[in-house]
Formats: structure tokens, C-alpha cells, sequence
């Protein structure tokens, strides 16, 4: 786990202006830079960059976060992924687990993963060459409609049906990161008939796909043969820089475009992705050959809010499309959603797309068979359920299926429908699938609204503190229990506040505080919402904070000695805590007097 201070650290010397004007045009207004937001599609610019707070947030979506959260959103990066690129840009080395990974060793894993990027980038940049001097698999490529602008976009090469044309790629063919790559094969010798170990190409006679991690990382390649043969295709093996399971082609490539149509399109092989982008649906991206995974399907929901896999409409593609259906199962919820698009046996996105036109196949993509009625299609599968054995039958492949999903209003509705299929009460469907009852889950990040108008007194002093932390250390105990006791609501909120700067001391700041609760799984997206529009000097904030507390104790004060009164202070024990507080009460005020005559 990366430490908290390391990632304090990070944010005060990235300059968030600087990582989001990477990729957003932004403009200066006033204190902040104005643009328009990446997130959704829109023709004023509505977000906003405070250098101040080194903060973006987008009053038209709500999206807003630090310099961590912008390259997680935007760059579809996971966190750790997000802090080791935002660490290297500023010199700074990601600090792991002391007792798991020696120095020595953790700097040799960075120079080797160092040495193999460079050999894969070196290899594309070859097999890139190499396209330029091969007519026919130019005229491949031709005849499959793509164009040189397609396959510059995607960096398509070609591998030479020579037995070692990357020689002439390297200086030195026999380096071993050749071989760990899989970029070459190393064949063993036999001592017994003194041969020698010999060293040829993976990939001969193919155009070869570059597989791209989200940063632009060559890890890996696909490359398939241009006359006939097998196999028709061939991925690189696994690597220290590459996992099938992990990764999708084409995702770095269509992540604007996943942005801008609201949804990504899972199709099984290279060409398809290629001659979508070709044909006008640039947000494609495949599997590498293999059945989708957990991992990828949890990649392109960090991308969009709605997955759609396209498969052949026959019994192998619906056995892919069952796969990634258990794949993505533990991920969907009420606002993350998967679709599934069956296209007919003869056809692929290509062939489709080339015979019926864009229009055509985007009219299929919008009526894909959502999630909850392919789940409920293969549960019930070929049993009758007009038979007790039939219903029984679907419940028991219910109960394997329907484990993965998470408590959400959709499960909720999809064990309604099954108990009415099955012609089973709720109560006894929920009790044998081994779910109590199911509840509504709550996004963390709530669903974008524009900046409600201020509430109450201890909501402004939440919203002071997370402009400005160091605040903290101004509330005394007596301060923190007295809005405890005013708003226990927001009690809470207020202690993982204070307990946050407590951890982060004197350097803390917003983007990193709200850094800090989010990882403590504290809901605080609410009150960002709130305090991100607001403007404030340091100075007249902690004036406003110290006023809003006197004016917390002077309510609590009110309160207690309106009960005192009204119990007609029968005791001698009562009149004294009524003059008591009537004298803090004076004293309060006074201070307010004071404060508002120096302003």
C-alpha cells in the first residue's frame, strides 16, 4: 500500500494546471483556467482548474478530484498506475513494501521493466519500417479497407518471413530481453549431438498489431498471417510487461472516443477494432484472444458507464458472450451497465457494417440485449418451466450465477423477475440463493447536481476546513464537542476531517485531503460539491470559521437555557447553570461584537 504521506507529497509538487493542460485547453479566468470538461460533451466550458487549490471540478457533470483522480478518470489509469505516472513525472520513486520487496531487488524489477519497454517500442518502430518495403501486405491491408491514417493511428507493422529480420532491428539479436519480450524463441541445443542453441523470430511473414498499455506502452503484440495458415493469429506470450487477461487492444486508442459516445463496443479480433475506427465507430477495442476477464471488464468501466459485446450469433460466440456475462456480473450495479449485441453467424462488426452501413449496425448497438435479460435467457436455458424439475433446474443455475451480483436496485429487480418465472415467493428465492434482503447500493460519487445553495452553520465550517485543513488546529475540544452535539450528522464527517490533518499535518491541502478520505472510503462527495465553487482568503475564511462556531455555541446555548427556563429553575443547582451560561452567553456575544466592529 503506498503510503499516505508519499502521496501528499506527490500532489504538493505536481502542478495539477500543468497534468490536466496535457490534454485539456485550458484558458485563464480570473483565479482558475476554464475549459471544456473531457468528461461529457459540451459547448461552453463549465470546468474549472484552481491552481489555489490544485483542484479541477466541472459544474456541468460534477466530476472534480486532484491530479490522481483527473489521470484515473481520463486516462483510464488505475490509482497505483495514476501515482507511479504522475512519480516519475516529477523524479519521484514510488515507494513499495519494505518487507516484501528488498531495494536492490525493487530497482532491478524497475530496470528491467525499464529495458523491456525500450525493446518493444524499438521492435514497433521496426516492424512499422518494414510495412513501408512489403507491397502485399500493404495490398492486405488495402483490401480490408484501411488507410494509411487508420494504421498510423494504430502503429500497424509487418514481421519479414525471415527467420531472424529483427538482426537488423537490434544491434545485439542474442540480448536476452529479446527473448523475455517474446519478441525471439530460444530453441535448446542437444549435448548429445553437440548442436547448439538456436534463436529465430516469434512472428514471420504477419502484420503485426502493437498492443498499447492505457499510458501508450508498447507490451505486446498480435500478429496474423497474411496467406493461410495457423494460427490465423498469434499474441505475444506472457510477460513481465504483458498479461492477456489484463489487457484489451485497442483501449488506449478509442479512449476519447469511448468518451464522447457514451459507450465502448468489445469485439473478438484486431481487424474488426481496426476497420470499425475505419468505418466510424473508432470506440472498439478487443479481447486478446482469450474469454473476457473480471480485470478487463473492470478496465472499461473506469472508461464509460455502459459496455457493449458484440458476438457472432452462434453457439461459439454464445459461449464467449456467457463468459463475459460471469465476467462482468461481480461489476454491474444501477449505474454501470453491460449490453450484449448477437450479429448473424455470417456476418462480423465488419462485414455488417460494410453491407447494411454505420447507421444500420448503430441501430443494433442501441437495441442490445441488456445484461439482466441475457442472465435471465441463460438461466432459464433449454429448461421448461412449466415442470417443477424445470424450475428447480433454473434456480440451481441461478444460484451460481446470481452469487457474483452485488447488493444494487438491479439485483433487487432481476430476483423479482426470476422469482416470477420460477413462480416462487421473494422471501424463499432470496433465503435459497443465500441472499438476505437485497438493498439499494450508493454510489460513492453521487449523481452529478449543481452546487446546492449553503445549509447550516456546521455545514460551512466542514466546508471551511476542507478548503482549508490546517484550520483544524484552531477548534479546541471544547469547540469539536460542541458541534458534535449541534449536528451529530455531520459528527463524523467532521472527525475524519480532523483525524485526516492530524495524519497529513501542516502541508495539507484540499485535493489532497479529499485524496485521503476517498481512500478511507469516507462519502465526502457531497460536501466537495459544495466547497469546490466556493472562493475564500485564507484570512476572512478563518474569521468566517470562528464565527460560525461562536455562532454554533450561542444556538447550544440558547437551546440549553431555554429548557432551564422552562423548567421554572425549581433548584438552586438549576439557577446556577442558568447564570453560568448566560454569562458565556454575554461573552460570546461580545466577542462577536468585537469581531464584527474590526471588520
Amino acid at each position: 500500500m503506498i503510503p499516505q504521506s508519499f502521496i501528499q507529497d506527490l500532489l504538493n509538487r505536481v502542478d495539477i494546471v500543468e497534468v490536466v493542460g496535457n490534454h485539456v485547453q485550458l484558458k485563464k479566468a480570473g483565479a482558475n483556467l476554464l475549459g471544456l470538461c473531457p468528461f461529457h460533451t459540451e459547448k461552453s466550458p463549465s470546468f474549472t482548474v484552481s491552481p489555489v487549490k490544485q483542484f479541477y471540478h466541472c459544474f456541468g457533470c460534477g466530476r472534480n478530484g486532484s491530479a490522481i483522480t483527473f489521470l484515473m478518470e481520463h486516462s483510464g489509469l488505475s490509482f497505483v498506475e495514476a501515482v507511479e505516472e504522475l512519480a516519475g513525472s516529477v523524479g519521484m520513486t514510488v515507494p513499495e513494501d519494505e518487507t516484501r520487496i528488498p531495494p536492490g531487488e525493487r530497482a532491478k524489477k524497475q530496470a528491467k521493466t525499464l529495458a523491456l519497454t525500450e525493446v518493444m517500442t524499438q521492435a514497433s518502430r521496426f516492424y512499422r519500417q518494414q510495412l513501408k518495403k512489403a507491397p502485399e501486405a500493404i495490398d492486405y491491408l488495402k483490401k480490408r479497407g484501411v488507410t494509411g491514417e487508420i494504421a498510423l493511428r494504430f502503429g500497424l507493422g509487418y514481421a519479414p518471413e525471415a527467420r531472424d529480420s529483427l538482426k537488423n532491428g537490434f544491434e545485439d539479436y542474442r540480448a536476452s530481453e529479446l527473448e523475455e519480450a517474446g519478441l525471439v524463441i530460444e530453441k535448446q541445443g542437444d549435448e548429445a549431438f553437440h548442436t547448439s542453441s538456436k534463436r529465430y523470430d516469434r512472428f514471420r511473414d504477419r502484420i503485426m498489431f502493437p498492443i498499447r498499455n492505457t499510458r501508450g506502452q508498447v507490451i505486446g503484440f498480435g500478429g496474423r498471417i497474411l496467406e493461410k495458415g495457423e494460427p490465423k493469429y498469434l499474441n505475444s506470450p506472457e510477460t513481465p510487461l504483458f498479461q492477456k487477461g489484463n489487457e484489451l487492444y485497442g483501449l488506449f486508442e478509442a479512449r476519447q472516443a469511448i468518451r464522447e459516445s457514451g459507450y465502448v463496443l468489445v469485439v473478438e479480433g484486431y481487424m474488426d477494432v481496426v476497420a470499425l475506427a475505419q468505418l466510424g465507430f473508432p470506440q472498439a477495442v478487443a479481447t486478446l484472444g482469450t474469454a473476457c476477464t473480471p480485470v478487463q471488464v473492470q478496465k472499461l468501466m473506469r472508461q464509460t458507464d455502459s459496455v457493449i459485446f458484440s458476438f457472432d450469433g452462434d453457439a461459439a460466440g454464445r459461449g464467449a458472450a456467457r463468459r463475459a456475462l460471469e465476467a462482468s456480473l461481480p461489476l454491474v450495479s444501477d449505474t454501470k451497465g453491460v449490453g450484449f449485441l448477437f450479429l448473424p453467424p455470417e456476418h462480423d462488426p465488419d462485414s455488417y457494417v460494410r453491407e447494411f452501413g454505420p447507421e444500420a449496425f448503430d441501430a443494433l448497438v442501441k437495441k442490445a440485449m441488456p445484461l439482466s435479460e441475457f442472465l435471465l435467457e441463460e438461466i432459464v436455458g433449454d429448461n421448461n418451466l412449466n415442470t417443477l424439475e424445470g424450475r428447480a433446474r433454473a434456480q440451481h443455475t441461478a444460484k451460481s450465477l446470481c452469487a457474483s451480483l452485488t447488493p444494487s436496485a438491479l439485483r433487487l429487480q432481476i430476483l423479482r423477475r426470476l422469482a416470477q418465472i420460477t413462480q416462487t415467493p421473494d422471501g424463499e428465492l432470496e433465503t435459497f440463493l443465500g441472499f438476505s434482503k437485497p438493498v439499494v447500493q450508493t454510489r460513492r460519487i453521487q449523481a452529478r447536481a449543481p452546487r446546492p445553495p449553503v445549509v447550516g452553520l456546521e455545514r460551512q465550517v466542514l466546508r471551511l476546513l476542507m478548503m482549508f485543513p490546517r484550520f483544524g488546529e484552531e477548534l479546541s475540544p471544547d469547540d469539536i464537542d460542541t458541534i458534535k452535539g449541534f449536528s451529530p450528522d455531520q459528527g463524523e464527517l467532521l472527525m475524519a476531517i480532523l483525524n485526516a490533518y492530524g495524519v497529513m499535518g501542516e502541508q495539507a491541502n484540499l485535493a489532497a485531503l479529499v485524496e485521503h478520505l476517498r481512500l478511507d472510503g469516507v462519502d465526502c462527495e457531497q460536501l466537495v460539491q459544495e466547497t469546490v465553487g466556493q472562493e475564500f482568503e485564507a484570512e476572512p475564511a478563518l474569521l468566517e470559521l470562528k464565527g460560525a462556531v461562536r455562532q454554533i455555541k450561542l444556538r447550544v446555548l440558547s437551546s440549553e437555557l431555554e429548557k432551564l427556563f422552562s423548567s421554572s429553575l425549581t433548584t438552586e443547582e438549576k439557577n446556577r447553570r442558568y447564570y453560568e451560561l448566560k454569562q458565556q452567553q454575554e461573552t460570546l456575544q461580545k466577542e462577536m461584537n468585537a469581531e464584527n466592529l474590526r471588520q
